[in-house]
């Protein structure tokens, strides 16, 4: 393990008690029916990335004062509101290796309860008294949103082209992580051009990070992964490392492969051979060096800030979403 991604681990084990008390804080003001399924989802673990990206772009931009775990934990709230939403669109049944929600308590409930964790989201940012925050979080549920309806809309469409998926990944992943870089500057006071700096690195992180998380899909067991292995393509999503396989066959070839994945009765037995044939052509590993690329640009906005142990930390966290198995 190199010096960067020990740094980065001792940087986690510091913070997280910290934001995982922020998180329970909160969850104890949700009403008691919401409660028992907002814990279910925010003590199944996580990376908890998002907080831990508010609280070291706010020290990087030179923050004094104790670090703002509650304020940071917010966008952690939206976060899982939309995996929640997201199962249930997706019909998923595990989720961080975990029962997802909806199969335990149904969809109603769920869908209602992943609502309150949005409204508690706003609720938080709204009692800081920033507009910018306000105004920050906002374009991020809006722009989530919209990255979501995109990805519903190409479902088992073959003709999704790579800047489409690009679009998808960047709506449903990359804005959030965006904001939660944005945040940490604004608490700091930062300027615009440090605001600027922290969005390009979070849009860039999180697009890589959509995209390692892609290439997992086929390479990566439940068992590590806490998701089924070729859950994309059982859900009819076209993300990069099956597009690069297709765009390997031969053209009669590929009409073949194209017209099975149309269907939604694949046998699952041809799922997992496809899966297999991804994952062994190195379509997987591409998208891994597709995301280096972006990562490469995420490490440039860094350039603007000063020295400090928060900008290493966050150099190698860069070099963390790259290698990173689950």
């Amino acid at each position: 393990m190199n010096n960067g991604i020990a740094q980065l681990k001792t940087a986690f084990l510091n913070e997280l008690p910290a934001i995982d008390r922020a998180i329970q804080a909160s969850i104890r003001e949700l009403p008691p029916l919401v409660r028992p399924v907002a814990e279910h989802v925010m003590n199944a673990g996580g990376k908890r990335l998002r907080p831990m990206l508010t609280i070291l772009f706010a020290r990087a931009a030179n923050f004094q004062g104790e670090a703002p775990h509650s304020l940071a934990c917010a966008l952690e709230f939206l976060h899982s509101a939309t995996l929640m939403h997201d199962d249930i669109l997706d019909n998923a049944e595990l989720r961080r290796g975990r029962p997802a929600a909806h199969t335990l308590f149904g969809v109603p409930a769920t869908i209602l309860a992943g609502d309150a964790l949005l409204a508690l989201a706003n609720e938080i940012v709204a009692c800081s008294g920033n507009p910018a925050l306000t105004s920050c979080i906002s374009r991020a549920i809006m722009r989530t949103a919209a990255g979501e309806i995109m990805e519903i809309a190409m479902l088992r469409n073959p003709g999704v082209t790579r800047q489409e998926y690009i679009e998808i990944i960047t709506g449903k992943t990359a804005y959030l992580i965006q904001a939660a870089c944005e945040f940490g500057v604004i608490v700091a006071g930062g300027d615009e051009e440090a605001r600027s700096r922290a969005r390009l690195f979070g849009l860039n992180l999180g697009i890589a990070f959509q995209l390692v998380d892609d290439a997992l899909d086929y390479t990566s067991a439940a068992e590590t992964s806490g998701k089924p292995l070729g859950g994309d393509l059982r859900e009819g999503k076209y993300t990069l490392p099956l597009l690069l396989y297709l765009e390997s066959l031969p053209a009669a070839r590929r009409g073949v492969l194209v017209e099975e994945l149309s269907g939604a009765d694949l046998p699952g037995t041809r799922q997992d051979a496809i899966v297999a044939d991804v994952a062994g052509g190195g379509f997987a590993e591409k998208t891994r060096q597709e995301a280096g690329m972006y990562l490469d640009h995420a490490r440039r906005a860094l350039e603007g800030f000063p020295a400090s142990s928060e900008k290493d930390i966050l150099l190698a966290m860069a070099d963390f979403v790259l290698i990173r198995e689950k």
